[in-house]
């Protein structure tokens, strides 16, 4: 019976294709989101080393330099609102300061082609964040095999509305951006989590587990112990 459903268990594996779709990633940046001197370090070391190109907005304007940074935090208010935080505080010590910025990182494997990979970053970004007016800033970075876009975005938007990022937010904007990817001609999807998880545990217990049999302990003469 074990060696059926091993053989079984074999042929469904031949059976996959052997080129299956990349998982995109997006992950969330936490540290350095709250306050304006680690958001301006962050611009600024987004921007060091070769292949990397920062841009911001739908309108592609290039951000250079700490000029630049400065001009984008200027233009964003974030030292106004970081202003407004210290003040609430000096009323409620308690009270801690929200997230000025998201963080966030679009990736994808060594062999992506680059400029497909920003094209559809700034296709998801137009129409995820732009009819929001929640400002963003993208930096394109291909020094490494594999290539991913930066994505640093104002946690408030133009109408002061809070972006809050939660599970379903995250597993909405992997498909979307999946579905970027795909119309730029790059192969990408994004299967849920638990759906992951139930393809990655595809073995059963019963077969590749070894049963723990209770062997009886040997019986030793008390006087052989003893030596």
């Amino acid at each position: 019976m074990r060696t059926k459903t091993c053989m079984a268990t074999t042929q469904a594996r031949a059976a996959r294709p052997a080129h299956r779709p990349p998982e995109v990633i997006i992950k969330v940046i936490i540290p350095g989101s709250h306050s304006v001197a680690a958001i301006r370090q962050h611009l600024v070391e987004l921007q060091k080393g070769h292949g990397r190109v920062m841009e911001t907005d739908f309108f592609n304007n290039p951000v250079r330099g700490r000029k630049g940074v400065a001009e984008l935090i200027d233009d964003w208010d974030l030292d106004l609102e970081e202003l407004l935080c210290q003040v609430g505080q000096c009323w409620d010590r308690r009270r801690r300061c929200r997230k000025l910025v998201h963080k966030i990182i679009f990736s994808m494997p060594a062999g992506t082609p680059p400029d497909r990979l920003l094209a559809a970053v700034r296709d998801f970004a137009e129409k995820v964040f732009a009819p929001r007016r929640h400002l963003y800033a993208l930096a394109l970075h291909t020094d490494e095999p594999h290539p991913h876009v930066h994505m640093v975005l104002k946690a408030v938007s133009e109408e002061c509305e809070r972006l809050h990022i939660r599970k379903a937010t995250l597993h909405g904007w992997r498909q979307a951006f999946a579905r970027h990817l795909r119309e730029q001609g790059v192969a990408a999807k994004a299967t849920s989590r638990s759906n992951r998880k139930e393809a990655h545990i595809s073995k059963l217990k019963g077969i590749y587990r070894p049963t723990r049999i209770p062997h009886p302990t040997p019986h030793r003469d008390p006087a052989h112990a003893l030596c």
